[in-house]
């Protein structure tokens, strides 16, 4: 039996005078708050009350109980108080996971904003393009992009991440305009090997000959690609809210826009779907539409 259940039904007793009272306040029956006195009586090994047809006594350990029964009580009723008015509170620290790139380009004006609506909210953002342990690291979400398998963990789509094939008009004024994938053939990959998952086999086959073939160049982070391609060193694929703005500035030009890339998403990940904290929430549907539809750096692409 709840023990804290006991004492309250022992406590109302005493407030009200009578089992039926205390009965009506807690909404049960005079049967239950009885047996739940009784309960407690034996499992403290002591009398509280002494029960008459007319009136109740406490007896000299009950009296002493009386206090610190309230007391315990007060506490207990002060948190489950305290919890319901946090439970809409957005505050405490925030710590986020989220890819180097995107959150580079993207994330300052938007956890600006949030924290402008919960000011007494810490945001701690920490940059990598590893996949984070969320439990392990200590973070409360993560943003990944992706096509995210079935795990034990909790996403929810954020945005669609559109990839594409693109170089800068001074090398493609020198190599020429590749027409259809055979014709990649011959040009220079710059190779981020993640994005190879989302290649059709074509194209794939064209990406590991091309970096055999000439040296290639290889790197882990997609704005040092784009920054190459930019400089006329070679073709990328990229996703458009890194080129996207180069795209629309015509400092980059995209190949092949028929080519069938599998469409990734930025994802929030998170640890439990059920009592998710108050930080957690709220910025999860923050997050939700804040970049448009179809989002900003694709608008003008």
């Amino acid at each position: 039996m709840d023990r804290f259940t006991a004492m309250r039904a022992f406590f109302t007793v005493v407030s009200e005078g009578s089992f039926t009272r205390a009965a009506n306040r807690l909404e049960t029956s005079p049967q239950l708050v009885s047996k739940y006195v009784s309960w407690l009586e034996e499992h403290l090994g002591v009398r509280l009350l002494n029960r008459s047809t007319r009136r109740l006594h406490l007896t000299e350990e009950g009296g002493r109980s009386l206090p610190q029964i309230q007391q315990l009580l007060g506490g207990i009723e002060a948190l489950e108080r305290g919890f319901v008015e946090r439970e809409d509170r957005v505050e405490g620290r925030l710590r986020i996971s989220a890819p180097v790139s995107f959150a580079a380009r993207h994330l300052a004006p938007l956890l600006c904003d949030f924290q402008q609506l919960h000011p007494a909210l810490e945001i701690d953002l920490q940059l990598n393009d590893r996949k984070t342990d969320l439990v392990e690291e200590g973070f409360d979400i993560a943003l990944r992009i992706g096509q995210l398998k079935s795990s034990s963990l909790v996403a929810r789509r954020i945005v669609p991440v559109r990839i594409v094939l693109c170089a800068a008009p001074a090398y493609l004024e020198r190599y020429g305009v590749p027409r259809n994938v055979d014709e990649l053939q011959g040009h220079r990959y710059l190779r981020y090997s993640y994005m190879e998952s989302v290649a059709s086999p074509q194209l794939r086959a064209w990406m590991r000959s091309s970096v055999q073939s000439d040296g290639g160049f290889t790197c882990n982070n997609g704005d040092v690609l784009t920054g190459a391609a930019l400089a006329g060193g070679g073709i990328a694929l990229q996703p458009t809210f890194i080129v996207g703005p180069a795209i629309a500035e015509g400092r980059l030009q995209e190949l092949l826009p028929e080519l069938p890339l599998q469409e990734l998403g930025l994802y929030a990940v998170y640890v439990h779907r059920q009592l998710l904290p108050a930080k957690v929430r709220h910025f999860v549907d923050f997050l939700q539409g804040y970049f448009g539809d179809p989002p900003s750096w694709d608008q003008r692409v």
